[in-house]
């Protein structure tokens, strides 16, 4: 019991010290004996100095609409990686009367998070976007103390200069950006009988995420190099982190990377990869490629040792190994190519395996090129990304893409096909499940997708399909960043990009009442449409791609597509899209015989034959002595007395005729016929119809 009255009168003890110092400083004119801390006395002498008067009822005059969106603008980058951390600092105190701010170097406020009760009361002092925090405007407070000092600092109660700002417990850090220089401060306020002692450390490790963000995407087209001295260490905030360019030069590093730096260079930065390893870049490197995750241990100048892992490998080779002419001999050393072999030999055309980003999207179509685009602009921005598209046209590679240019891009890619997991199963696969949840659970339990991407990305494809129970608990998760397991009542916070798509047009699936309308309108921030196949004008480059990774595979040479398929496929209708045009080379690769390098008429697979014609395309002669030479191949059996087909009739004309004489074979039975032919019943039926039917 005494130990509680003790703990109980701590604060009053402390809130009396700081009373008495403020009348010794304020009214006496001298400095206070005790009370405040050194870091508190200096700023209320440079707030003396300034001229401000501690009991000022005056406010201070805040910025404009206009001016509050040009200063977000100048520091857009920061907003755009601070803004989920903040959200995530939010979830950690929601309910406890806080506010969540970010200011700019000048301590203007440029966005907070906060409970609403507490964010009323704080903006009768102005502790709201638009308002300096500077100690000039505002006096001692943790935002502008921490941009005089540059850091970290807490300001509690009464140690604020200014007597009105005397409810306030304040906890800031300032932000670096990656050279170093400050970009901003990351502050959590609230009422100082509601401060928490771990306020200091949440804000200082928040913080070290947004540098790190802020690093990864300044040099994102750099090699990235991490590092420690204890391995355990290397993927915490607590690494080293530097960016080299291809000659071996630094460029950049955080701020734990420049402290060790300038230990070892008497320039106290910048300086090479050489000056600092004994082993050279281009060694490192080759080491990195054979496993993109595994630790390197390197010896130092100084004979010490160091624990390296590379997350980059950039700047890397085209798809087809062609580099930009920029890129130095060095840069060929760390370019991402299967094999110096490879390399070496013109005729093979090697693409690198290594993740795909948006920019290699972008073959000269305008349709993607837009999709591109937009995407881009949303990269490092908590704004759900939305993918629509006939299926096959490729929205889980644009998905990988997006997610590979960001700054999250060496978290986890997550993917979901919503339609693809039973209904029954669905809730434990996304969310996860504890021990004995349910039965045939495992009895450790499992961790669900959602909790997986945590720090990454969230590819949820054929979202539509979810089912609407489904769809209430995630939109839960978006809202409060936290997923519950299966069987569990304890919330895990989590940070995830969301990226959805869908063939589907789910504005027509909310009027039916089959998509919750919120969650619509959670998942829909940015909307990106990929266009199908047929329509895109980049379909050569498509199908050079495609050919140069099958042929890799099947471990093929110099081959190429001659000029009447690639007519075909130009004009082809292709219902697949690029999922149906990647299967056709697979099947005309491996129909090549020995020796043979032009894929020609015959090595077509044979159901393009009876394609739907709507298109207007043309199936391409093959070099076939049979009666029907079309589209790579013997069409289905025939009756033996059955008349040759004319080559120079119309592909629809050619059609019909098979399909009669097939239904002759099999006596009229449609299913059978359509079995025969290799298509849906459905289709035959369509086909049928537009004929008038078949005699």
């Amino acid at each position: 019991m005494e130990a509680k009255q003790k703990v109980a009168m701590a604060p009053a003890i402390g809130e009396r010290a700081i009373d008495l110092a403020r009348s010794q400083f304020f009214s006496e004119g001298r400095q206070p004996d005790a009370g405040v801390s050194p870091a508190i006395l200096e700023s209320w002498l440079r707030c003396r100095d300034l001229g401000l008067d501690a009991n000022s009822r005056e406010a201070a005059e805040n910025a404009g609409r206009l001016q509050l969106a040009e200063a977000r603008e100048r520091s857009r980058g920061l907003l755009d990686y601070a803004s989920g951390v903040m959200e995530h600092v939010f979830e950690q105190i929601r309910a406890s009367g806080s506010l969540v701010i970010l200011s700019d170097a000048q301590g203007m406020i440029l966005h907070s998070l906060g409970d609403a009760e507490f964010v009323d009361r704080a903006s009768r002092v102005a502790l709201q976007p638009g308002a300096s925090w500077s100690e000039m405007a505002r006096g001692t407070n943790a935002i502008g103390t921490a941009i005089a000092t540059e850091a970290p600092t807490v300001v509690l109660g009464s140690e604020h200069y200014l007597e009105r700002n005397g409810f306030l417990s304040c906890t800031a850090a300032p932000i670096r950006d990656s050279r170093g220089a400050l970009a901003g401060v990351l502050d959590v306020s609230c009422e100082q009988r509601m401060h928490q002692r771990h306020s200091l450390g949440l804000v200082r490790l928040s913080v070290q995420l947004i540098e790190k963000r802020l690093f990864e995407a300044e040099f994102a087209n750099q090699i990235l190099v991490a590092f420690h001295e204890r391995p355990e260490y290397v993927g915490s905030l607590q690494e080293g982190l530097v960016a080299v360019t291809p000659e071996g030069n630094l460029v950049g590093a955080n701020s734990i990377a420049r402290e060790w730096i300038a230990r070892r260079l008497e320039c106290g930065g910048g300086g090479s990869f050489a000056e600092l390893f004994r082993q050279g870049l281009g060694k490192v490197v080759d080491r990195a490629m054979s496993s993109s995750d595994a630790l390197i241990r390197l010896g130092l100048r100084d004979g010490s040792e160091l624990h390296v892992q590379l997350r980059s490998l950039r700047p890397r080779f085209t798809a087809f190994g062609t580099a930009p002419a920029a890129d130095s001999v060095r840069g060929v050393e760390v370019a991402s190519l299967p094999s110096q072999a490879a390399a070496a030999n013109p005729t093979r055309s090697p693409m690198p395996d290594r993740p795909i980003t948006l920019q290699e999207l972008a073959t000269g179509d305008v349709g993607i090129g837009r999709a591109v685009d937009r995407a881009r602009r949303i990269l490092g921005k908590d704004i759900p990304l939305l993918i629509q598209g006939e299926s096959g046209v490729g929205k889980e590679l644009f998905a990988q893409a997006f997610h590979n240019s960001g700054a999250r891009a060496d978290k986890p890619f997550v993917a979901l096909n919503c339609a693809a997991v039973p209904e029954t199963l669905i809730e434990s696969e996304l969310f996860g499940y504890v021990g004995g949840a349910f039965t045939g659970a495992r009895k450790e339990g499992a961790i669900g997708k959602i909790q997986q991407a945590h720090g990454g990305t969230l590819f949820l494809d054929e979202i539509g399909d979810m089912p609407l129970g489904m769809q209430a608990r995630l939109l839960r998760v978006l809202q409060e960043r936290c997923v519950t397991p299966v069987g569990s009542v304890k919330s895990i916070p989590v940070d995830i990009s969301l990226v959805c798509a869908t063939h589907r047009v789910l504005r027509d699936a909310v009027a039916r009442g089959e998509f919750r309308e919120d969650l619509y309108y959670r998942v829909n921030s940015l909307t990106v449409c990929l266009p199908p196949l047929r329509e895109r004008s980049d379909i050569r480059c498509i199908v050079e791609r495609i050919l140069a990774a099958e042929c890799r595979e099947a471990g093929l040479q110099g081959v190429w597509i001659g000029d009447e398929v690639m007519r075909f496929v130009e004009r082809h209708g292709w219902p697949g899209n690029v999922r149906q045009l990647q299967n056709v080379i697979r099947v005309a690769v491996a129909l090549l015989d020995e020796g043979e390098r032009e894929i020609r008429p015959e090595h077509l697979p044979e159901d393009l034959f009876l394609a739907d014609p709507a298109d207007g395309a043309k199936a391409p002669v093959a070099a076939s002595t049979g009666p029907v030479a079309v589209a790579a191949g013997t069409a289905p059996p025939v009756a033996a007395d059955a008349p040759p087909i004319s080559a120079a009739k119309r592909l629809d004309q050619l059609e019909i005729e098979l399909i009669e004489r097939v239904m002759r074979e099999v006596g009229g039975n449609l299913s059978a016929a359509a079995r025969t032919l290799g298509v849906s019943r459905n289709r035959l039926y369509r086909k049928l119809g537009r004929a008038g039917g078949v005699s």
